[in-house]
């Protein structure tokens, strides 16, 4: 299988492992590397697409399982596809509800054609098979979409074994059912935290041809050093002139860590879903934005920020409006995490073609301090927005 002219991916310049690009998509390019906001339900939470384009986004997620659920997959091709239900005119991506499926432990049923599943909405019985995961998909019309795979619990060696044989299986059967010439399906490299298993997933997903690769099963329980170093035996195997995406990461220093690792496409919940639980991000750390210490604040979240919030509002009156709980608290804090991420992905890309990307990265690192307020560290990054 050989990638359509649309879906070339460029590789501008290399900085030791890390990587600066141009995915090429039917509606438009994607530099990379690049964070992707989640719009599980057809939006981003608290933010338009007016808001997004205005933040520099130029690649938005969508959740297969969500949107099939509800509003459904044909209303959504009769509405023009997901590009124009949303009335977002860039690159879109969704995942084939692998992982959403997989979470529903105790209302699912798997075997080697398929899952049957439980609506968590009304308890009604759903099936999806590779078949009908990339027959969704076509339906809602992302320019990339994502082979149905299993994500096993990442310490249990028995059932990874299980699903890299159903991952590689699916694999195959989701690029035979693939129709439409205008998306790119990228194949995903599971086998939890374990060195030979990754390998052989990586292996054998490169061997089938996809345009582009994704690493799932990560940021689901493991450490960071294990995260990381699986990400390195993953790429050490995929292909140089392909992207890879790391599905569901995308805290700051992920970011960083991931990108000094080869990694090009991020997503995550976490900026939107910190944002409605009044924190920010900034590049030094997290700031709970409900501590009362903000309440006379006359500093935006963070000096020199050029996003729309920083340059208008006051910690105090950010505090404010999560203290009165008003909804635009949500929205601006959402702004300024989303724009804090791509910032630093913009940063990275400069750094990289700059040949500095190590001296950005340990600069950022040394920083940074990851988040020790109880009330903050215990946000999950990983899922969808529901």
């Amino acid at each position: 299988m050989t990638a359509p002219e649309a879906f070339q991916f460029d590789l501008l310049a290399t900085n030791g492992n890390a990587r600066a690009g141009i995915f090429h998509t039917p509606h438009g390019e994607i530099p990379t590397p690049i964070f992707a906001p989640v719009g599980t339900q057809a939006t981003v939470k608290a933010v338009s697409p007016a808001q997004l384009e205005e933040i520099g986004a130029s690649l938005v997620l969508s959740n297969t399982y969500h949107l099939y659920l509800r509003p459904g997959a044909d209303l959504v091709a009769e509405m023009g596809g997901l590009h124009q239900f949303m009335q977002w005119p860039h690159p879109m991506l969704t995942d084939s509800g692998g992982f959403q499926v997989f979470s529903l432990a105790n209302t699912r049923k798997i075997d080697d054609d398929g899952v049957t599943f439980k609506s968590h909405i009304d308890g009604s019985t759903h099936r999806f098979t590779p078949e009908s995961a990339v027959a969704i998909q076509e339906k809602l019309g992302a320019d990339i979409i994502m082979a149905f795979d299993e994500c096993a619990p990442p310490y249990d060696r028995a059932y990874n074994e299980r699903a890299l044989a159903r991952t590689h299986a699916w694999a195959e059967r989701c690029l035979q059912a693939k129709t439409r010439p205008n998306q790119a399906l990228f194949g995903i490299v599971q086998g939890g935290i374990f060195p030979d298993l990754r390998v052989k997933s990586a292996e054998y997903i490169r061997s089938l041809g996809f345009p582009g690769h994704a690493i799932g099963g990560l940021s689901v329980g493991e450490t960071k050093q294990e995260m990381n170093a699986t990400i390195e035996i993953v790429n050490a195997v995929l292909p140089k002139n392909k992207p890879r995406y790391l599905m569901g990461v995308g805290s700051p220093e992920d970011l960083i860590n991931g990108i000094r690792r080869g990694i090009d496409i991020f997503d995550c919940v976490l900026p939107t879903r910190l944002a409605r639980h009044q924190a920010a991000l900034t590049f030094t750390g997290r700031i709970n934005l409900m501590n009362a210490a903000n309440a006379h604040d006359q500093r935006p979240i963070e000096e020199n920020c050029g996003c729309y919030t920083c340059k208008h509002f006051t910690r105090a009156y950010l505090r404010h409006l999560v203290v009165a709980k008003e909804m635009l608290s949500a929205t601006l804090i959402s702004i300024h995490n989303l724009f804090t991420l791509l910032e630093i992905v913009r940063r990275s890309r400069v750094a990289i073609q700059n040949g500095s990307f190590d001296q950005f990265a340990d600069d950022f690192l040394a920083h940074y301090q990851r988040p020790v307020d109880n009330a903050l560290s215990g946000i999950s990054a990983n899922g969808v927005e529901s």
